[in-house]
């Protein structure tokens, strides 16, 4: 089924049971069927359903959410409030998108030195496909930022392009992968979604990434983010996709409107959690999505942290 707001949250053809009290305590389960409604198995009969038309606001209200977006919204403000952004703020920016690129490279499997990244960068001279992959995409997310709530979709088929344009063929950049095609599986999350479902998954999510909603925009980043390395919907190049469009939400979104920290510094900073809070969201129990949402609100305060050694850097000189 089609992922949108105000839909009947599926599995199989079946209501997922989800309790209710405040927000959902029971199976949760954004990978078996998406972002979507939940059925109330507390307080009501087994079978009644229960329409939610904000998921995301509903993910925001599970167990420890709340008090991680508001410790990685303190540890931007913090950021924010460096007096060297005054006048260096685009230097900075270039730096942390550097860093993150070399992240979220290292994620898929190739780390590369932060200064031999920033030689090839300027040279050309990185012929690995997963490095150049995230450098172009690091280079060209800023233009993309003002099309990503109108247009999610076409932005992620861009992003693709970017990512894999060493790595596969002309007639696969930009489109999800086809029945039997494989999909690269880094963090071991095990098979993925079928093509129809990742289609449908997809639509949904962009469905609501169009719509208002009142979660913060860590919260919505990071079921983005989630959301996309469950599908893996292109097979190559997937992580770097998802990474990058966790960074364009928050940018987009307000959090860090100027791009200064690479979320991506601190999942690599991050790893072993990263893989293994990314399969608890995969799993679907609440405590499972709570426990991801959480850790990308660890990796903004790593980020921050990171690029405040950028502006001291530049004070230095």
């Amino acid at each position: 089924m089609a992922l949108t707001a105000n839909c009947t949250y599926l599995c199989c053809g079946r209501p997922i049971p989800v309790a209710g009290g405040g927000g959902p305590a029971g199976r949760w389960a954004p990978a078996a069927g998406g972002l979507g409604a939940a059925q109330l198995g507390h307080g009501g009969p087994l079978g009644k359903v229960c329409r939610v038309s904000d998921p995301f606001a509903e993910v925001a209200q599970l167990t420890g959410v709340a008090d991680a977006v508001a410790d990685a919204r303190k540890a931007v403000d913090r950021l924010l409030g460096h007096k060297i952004l005054r006048r260096r703020s685009a230097e900075v920016s270039a730096e942390s998108a550097l860093r993150g690129a070399r992240a979220s490279a290292a994620l898929e499997g190739t780390d590369v030195p932060l200064d031999a990244l920033r030689a090839s960068s300027a040279s050309a001279a990185q012929p690995d496909p997963v490095v150049q992959g995230s450098l172009r995409v690091s280079a060209e997310l800023g233009t993309l930022t003002g099309t990503w709530r109108q247009a999610p979709r076409q932005v992620l088929a861009r992003l693709h392009v970017l990512a894999a344009a060493d790595a596969v063929g002309a007639d696969e950049l930009g489109r999800p992968r086809s029945e039997g095609q494989d999909a690269t599986d880094v963090l071991k999350l095990g098979r993925p979604p079928t093509p129809a479902e990742v289609a449908a998954r997809l639509e949904g999510l962009s469905g609501l990434l169009t719509q208002p909603t009142k979660a913060p925009a860590l919260v919505v980043a990071a079921l983005v983010h989630g959301e996309l390395l469950a599908l893996r919907p292109f097979g190559w190049g997937d992580g770097i996709v998802a990474r990058a469009a966790q960074r364009l939400t928050l940018v987009e979104r307000g959090l860090d409107p100027k791009s200064l920290t690479a979320p991506e510094v601190g999942h690599a900073e991050l790893a072993d959690e990263y893989a293994m809070a990314l399969r608890g969201y995969v799993a679907g129990s609440p405590g499972g999505v709570a426990a991801w949402v959480r850790h990308c609100a660890d990796s903004v305060v790593v980020a921050a942290r990171d690029s405040l050694a950028i502006c001291e850097a530049f004070m230095r000189g």
